[in-house]
């Protein structure tokens, strides 16, 4: 880290007065939030807005097992978190009541109009950067079961989906996909409901693929590494093409179970992939060969991507259409991000101070930001 500031340092005094003075602050300003956003960051940074609960019903207790990302946890009850350094240990989880703290006031249960109370739970983590609460409510009747979400949903980020699976005797599960705008679910008999629409699943699982882009820093600073450097039209294209194909290959091996590296190895090799990229820029990357390079990144984060479906899984009815789905999300994402940046960075490769100084201390920031990400994932 401090070899990369002394490397950020040189090339801001090198760039001196060839530069104007609101040029040189605007530099500035975009490699310090460069740098902060990596520092800041988690290090699992591939959460996706989107939950799983499994419901059951046996006479009158309710059980149900809650799956999230870690952050939601917190969200939903930051005592949770008990030295609000924004991760959870495993020691905070086993913490007595952890799993009620998490529920209370956030999912409420009724059988009829008498409420069905918390009687146990508790938070466990598991691999990646999930949290499971396994809980159950005592109801003071037998009888058709309401669970209403809305609190949960409300401590929420904005568009989370929950992909909810009631389990009723030996049927296959009753699927329901709930929002902050379909919050309520039915349990028990006379509970009536449809799984959702193709049409429900492809729109809520394209904005997922373009949140999961737009908020994933670590994806976005390895495009911006990758058309740093310029390039002709056709190898922008190139480039774009090969981290599609690449990552689409690996999200669909992963999350269809055909094979599924350890995030503990993914993680970090994502931020590797970063690092990788700013020192070859500073080496003198070559736009028109870029795209190998971009192909086999791709397969790597591919693999993230699928990291951060596989901590809640997909629906069950519709797992190909919402993969696919989630995939034409990250790459409306992705092209988004690529649509505003590359006509930009075209305009400043025509200015001699932007295309030999400061594309180079923007290469060193994006390597220190990469090595930061993966001391962090490996070590913290």
């Amino acid at each position: 880290l401090l070899f990369g500031w002394r490397a950020c340092l040189r090339q801001a005094g090198a760039l001196g007065a060839d530069v104007p003075m609101m040029t040189r602050l605007s530099l500035a300003a975009l490699a310090a939030l460069l740098l902060l956003c990596a520092l800041a960051s988690e290090a699992a940074a591939h959460t996706v807005g989107l939950s799983r609960s499994e419901w059951r019903l046996d006479g009158a207790v309710v059980s149900l097992e809650l799956a999230l990302a870690r952050a939601d946890a917190i969200a939903l009850e930051p005592s949770v978190d008990a030295d609000h350094d924004g991760q959870l240990t495993s020691a905070e989880a086993a913490a007595a009541q952890a799993g009620g703290a998490v529920l209370a006031e956030r999912v409420f249960v009724r059988a009829g109009d008498a409420p069905c109370p918390v009687a146990s739970a508790t938070l466990a983590l598991v691999e990646e950067d999930g949290a499971t609460v396994n809980a159950s409510f005592a109801c003071p009747v037998a009888g058709p079961i309401t669970v209403e979400l809305a609190p949960l949903f409300g401590a929420l980020a904005a568009g989370h989906r929950q992909a909810a699976f009631v389990h009723e005797g030996g049927a296959t599960p009753r699927e329901a996909l709930l929002h902050a705008g379909a919050s309520s679910l039915a349990i028990g008999a006379g509970a009536s409901g449809s799984p959702p629409s193709h049409l429900d699943v492809a729109r809520d699982y394209v904005i997922l693929g373009v949140e999961h882009i737009w908020f994933g820093i670590d994806h976005v600073v390895f495009l911006l590494g990758l058309v740093l450097v310029g390039g002709r039209l056709r190898d922008v294209i190139a480039m774009a093409t090969a981290f599609t194909v690449a990552h689409s290959i690996t999200l669909a091996l992963a999350v269809l179970g055909v094979v599924a590296p350890s995030g503990a190895f993914i993680e970090p090799a994502i931020a590797l992939s970063v690092a990788y990229v700013g020192v070859e820029n500073l080496r003198g990357a070559d736009p028109s060969t870029r795209w190998r390079v971009t192909a086999l990144f791709g397969l790597v984060h591919g693999f993230g991507f699928a990291g951060a479906l596989a901590e809640v899984g997909l629906p069950e009815g519709s797992v190909p259409l919402a993969l696919v789905t989630f995939n034409v999300g990250v790459e409306l994402g992705q092209l988004a991000i690529l649509a505003v940046v590359v006509p930009i960075l075209a305009r400043l490769h025509e200015r001699p101070w932007f295309r030999d100084r400061a594309v180079r201390i923007l290469s060193v920031v994006i390597v220190v930001a990469g090595v930061a990400w993966f001391v962090e994932r490996v070590f913290l």
